[in-house]
């Protein structure tokens, strides 16, 4: 590794461990290491940030990390996690392919990115062109994610997913404009899918409770 290239190739590695966790988050089975897996690629996101900040002199980059981190790396899966509590977050996610499957839909996905970005970037040095390929093949998993799965926590995560990848793009390209007014949006959204769900599991809750009190003596042996 020369030093010449060190800043493309540690780009380059957080990039490809994102896409990592993205495929690992195709084929988790239950919601708290759906969670797990969420929060270590926020991480990886900030990381990323931070890190393309340095090397491009470009400090607004540092905000965008922080909020990568402390957003999606902490707080995000923390609220997560209180909301379903022990039981849900065991629970396998609604629907979908089985893995075997899901791995080769999202391998098909990502050779489609590397094809559609690699020939529109010539020019652009290689290791840069990769980054932009692993940030598509990123946002094509999440959407897979919300295309498979159809509760509501999986298709958050897929918001997420693709929302980092997107991001990842943004901040491997210098000079991008408005990057944190992007993950700002993004993370809007994930907040509001995340009320989504809330309101979902409030209405679940009033129904079994409702179902109590109008039968109370169900399920016991007759």
């Amino acid at each position: 590794m020369s030093f010449g290239q060190l800043p493309y190739d540690v780009a380059h590695v957080l990039g490809g461990i994102m896409l990592l966790v993205s495929f690992m988050l195709l084929q988790r089975r239950s919601a708290a290491s759906l969670i797990n897996a969420l929060a270590l690629q926020g991480v990886l996101l900030a990381a990323a940030a931070i890190w393309q900040g340095y090397v491009q002199g470009a400090p607004q980059l540092y905000v965008t990390g922080l909020i990568a981190l402390l957003a999606k790396g902490i707080a995000i899966p923390l609220v997560l996690r209180r909301m379903l509590g022990g039981a849900l977050l065991h629970r396998e996610p609604e629907g979908g392919l089985d893995s075997t499957r899901a791995m080769l839909a999202g391998g098909l996905l990502v050779a489609l990115a590397i094809l559609v970005v690699l020939p529109v970037t010539a020019g652009v040095q290689a290791l840069a062109r990769e980054d932009l390929a692993i940030a598509l093949s990123i946002l094509l998993l999440g959407l897979l994610m919300m295309l498979l799965r159809r509760g509501v926590l999986a298709q958050a995560a897929g918001l997420m997913i693709m929302e980092n990848g997107l991001i990842l793009g943004a901040v491997g390209v210098a000079g991008m404009p408005l990057v944190i007014e992007l993950s700002t949006a993004g993370l809007v959204l994930v907040v509001g899918m995340i009320a989504g769900l809330f309101g979902r599991l409030l209405h679940e809750s009033f129904e079994s409770q409702d179902t109590d009190v109008l039968h109370p003596h169900r399920g016991e042996a007759p």
